[in-house]
């Protein structure tokens, strides 16, 4: 009777050993998944953008970042910037994720080992940027220009090409250089303070209200000196959540095919968000090259992970020309840029998408 007893006793105590058991193991189950949910996903993502014409505008008017972004439950914050040094500033003290720039400032954040690298390139600039100069200025041909003060955005692509074109011509010691916001050069133009500025579109069309272009950053790509709007991404977001920057090279492939298949209603949708006419947008967006992945991953540009393409040294040739202006402190190596030039993203999203 009571080995019986004793035998229910011990049935009573492994029963409730392993219901506590399995409770703790589905309570840490759930827990763990919880955690793992949580830690996977981000709750918002900072992008820093440039207000101009570009696949990013497209997909922004579009809802294309609720799409990739939002329905994962995450929230898709945009700062806008007036230049990518601004952007360079934002990604230094950590409070944006991507930004948008042109390459010469994409130089500058790796000159300063601000822990980013360049994962796309938006557009290769070329008639949408240009130099400006006003009706009436007596300003026909580039050495004209010797005397006078031509306004700039510093460390900017316009800046860069700039300099090369005052250094080809011989006066780069016989300009006054202004360092100047495309608002802040468009206000001084109106005023009469400058005669000559190198700005891209949108502002460029309103100087151009009372100028003409003299030289544009297409005929110096000609010359050699290419130029282009790129993204780039901090390496700690980048590393972290790998996925979401290949979903935001597919988002933006997917913004620029509307353009290239109806070029019209790429331009309509540009602008509305940029307050210009439909006629004027498209003006300015076939001011520019738009590439698409496969273009982006040949030897023109990225290349591959295994052979990286000329666009890394399109960037060294650019850093070592501003080492020698001294506008950088340091020049990194080509090794540096063909790391920095990554391709892996565009080539991920190729596979996802030729997959589906």
């Amino acid at each position: 009777m009571r080995k019986n007893i004793m035998k229910k006793l011990l049935i009573f105590v492994l029963i409730a050993f392993v219901a506590v058991s399995l409770s703790a193991c589905g309570g840490s189950e759930q827990s763990d998944t919880t955690s793992e949910k949580t830690e996977s996903l981000p709750e918002e993502i900072r992008f820093g953008i440039l207000r101009v014409p570009n696949d990013e505008t497209i997909a922004m008017v579009e809802g294309m970042f609720d799409e990739y972004f939002g329905e994962k439950g995450i929230e898709s914050k945009f700062t806008v910037f007036d230049s990518g040094a601004e952007a360079n500033q934002a990604l230094a003290s950590g409070s944006i994720d991507f930004a948008t720039m042109g390459n010469v400032n994409a130089v500058t954040a790796l000159s300063r080992d601000l822990g980013v690298e360049l994962i796309w390139i938006h557009e290769v600039l070329g008639e949408i940027e240009a130099l400006a100069v006003k009706n009436g200025s007596g300003i026909n041909k580039v050495e004209d220009l010797a005397g006078k003060r031509v306004a700039v955005p510093f460390a900017s692509t316009c800046h860069y090409v700039l300099l090369n074109l005052l250094k080809n011509a011989g006066i780069e010691d016989e300009v006054q250089l202004l360092d100047m916001q495309t608002t802040e050069i468009v206000a001084a133009w109106k005023r009469g303070d400058v005669q000559a500025a190198y700005l891209w579109q949108p502002t460029l069309g309103e100087v151009l209200e009372d100028g003409k272009v003299l030289v544009t950053s297409k005929e110096m790509a000609e010359r050699g000196y290419l130029t282009a709007n790129v993204e780039v991404v901090r390496k700690e977001f980048s590393e972290k959540y790998p996925e979401l920057v290949t979903s935001f090279i597919t988002m933006m492939s997917e913004a620029a095919d509307i353009y290239r298949e109806n070029p019209e209603k790429g331009a309509n949708i540009v602008s509305q968000k940029l307050e210009i006419t439909a006629d004027e947008a498209l003006k300015q967006m076939q001011g520019s090259t738009w590439h698409t992945r496969e273009e982006l991953i040949s030897q023109d540009f990225f290349g591959t992970t295994e052979d990286p393409g000329n666009f890394a040294k399109v960037m060294k040739e650019t850093s070592d020309f501003l080492k020698d202006q001294d506008s950088i402190d340091d020049s990194p190596s080509q090794e540096e840029y063909n790391e920095f030039v990554n391709s892996y993203y565009i080539e991920k999203s190729l596979e996802q998408t030729e997959g589906n």
